[in-house]
């Protein structure tokens, strides 16, 4: 497979598509005891996989175990999805909060894997070769372009 993380990951995906309500439930140490792993490798992918900017929330209690919730949100119309452009893409935007929208997007069907990878690599620091702030001025920018103009109704199947 891929890297702990990956699979880290792959489970909890696999959690959350069982449950119909889109929540699941988890103990840290449960976790880190299936994977092998520290309770910080279970905080890391939790805390970069498992974005807002991705479609989910993800609630935390320490102690007793460390019990996790992690909520997915879903884009049900339009609307949710304009404002989540909005909201996430400000003045600014750094590279792992343009992917992290991406990749939610794509895993809503909103786009395609072609057109994911595609805005990816437009936004990417190697692409957008100045000093911040000016690169994440522009990233968002173009990012908020694309995404308007891919999600134009004339666009859709």
């Amino acid at each position: 497979m891929g890297s702990l993380a990956d699979e880290i990951e792959s489970y909890i995906k696999k959690a959350l598509e069982q449950n119909k309500d889109g929540i699941v439930e988890l103990q840290r140490n449960d976790l880190a005891i299936k994977f092998n792993c520290a309770p910080s490798q279970i905080n890391y992918v939790l805390s970069t996989r498992f974005t807002v900017e991705r479609g989910y929330l993800v609630e935390s209690r320490r102690g007793g175990g460390g019990f996790v919730r992690i909520v997915k949100l879903s884009i049900n119309e339009e609307a949710d999805l304009y404002r989540l452009i909005n909201e996430n893409i400000g003045q600014m935007a750094s590279q792992a909060v343009g992917e992290g929208l991406i990749a939610r997007l794509v895993e809503e069907g909103f786009l395609t894997e072609r057109e994911g990878l595609l805005m990816k690599a437009v936004i990417h620091r190697d692409v957008i070769q100045l000093e911040l702030p000016h690169r994440d001025l522009i990233r968002a920018s173009i990012l908020r372009a694309m995404l308007l103009t891919l999600l134009r109704d004339e666009f859709q199947n």
